[in-house]
C-alpha cells in the first residue's frame, strides 16, 4: 500500500534526483520519460511540496582528514522539556554532529565525525558531559564503512 500521493513520473524524478541531482532538465526528462517542461514542473511542485528538501554535494570526509566516526549512546538522566530542549539544540549547533536521532533503547544516537581521537576526547568532555541532564555516554567507534547511501528506497 503506498502511503503518498507521487505517481510513478515523479517517484523516477525523485530517484535520479537522489543519484545526480546536477542533471540537466532535459537528461532528466529523457530518463524519466517525459518531455522537458512537464519533467521542470513536476520537479518544481516536488521541491514546493517539502518531498525535495534540499540540493547537496556528496563529500569524502576523509580527503578533508575527517578520519573518524563515532556512534555515541547518549542516556539523559532527566527527560523534562527543557534538559531535551537544551541538549537537541546543542546537537544542532555542533558541526561535528552531522546525525542525532531520539532512539529506543538509549536516548539518543549521536553520529559524530571529526579528525581523530582527541576531537572525539574534546567532544565528550567539552560538550556532553557538560550538558546538564546527560547521564551516560558508550561510543562505538567505527572501523571501516561498509555501506553508506544518501538515497532513499523509492
Amino acid at each position: 500500500m503506498k502511503n503518498h500521493p507521487l505517481d510513478a513520473a515523479s517517484l523516477k524524478i525523485l530517484n535520479e534526483l537522489q543519484h545526480n541531482s546536477r542533471v540537466s532538465t532535459a537528461e532528466l526528462a529523457e530518463k524519466v520519460g517525459i518531455s522537458a517542461t512537464p519533467c521542470w514542473r513536476r520537479q518544481k511542485e516536488l521541491e514546493d511540496g517539502g518531498y525535495i528538501k534540499r540540493y547537496a554535494a556528496i563529500v569524502d570526509r576523509r580527503k578533508l582528514g575527517l578520519m573518524v566516526c563515532c556512534l555515541a549512546n547518549v542516556s539523559l538522566n532527566r527527560h523534562s522539556a527543557e534538559v531535551v530542549a537544551a541538549f537537541e539544540s546543542a546537537m544542532q549547533a555542533r558541526s561535528e554532529v552531522v546525525e542525532c536521532y531520539e532512539t529506543t533503547g538509549s536516548d539518543y544516537m549521536v553520529k559524530v565525525i571529526v579528525p581523530d581521537m582527541d576531537a572525539y576526547q574534546n567532544f565528550l568532555h567539552e560538550v556532553l558531559f557538560k550538558l546538564h541532564g546527560v547521564a551516560q555516554v558508550n561510543t562505538s567507534v567505527t572501523m571501516r564503512e561498509v555501506k553508506y547511501e544518501t538515497a532513499l528506497p523509492l
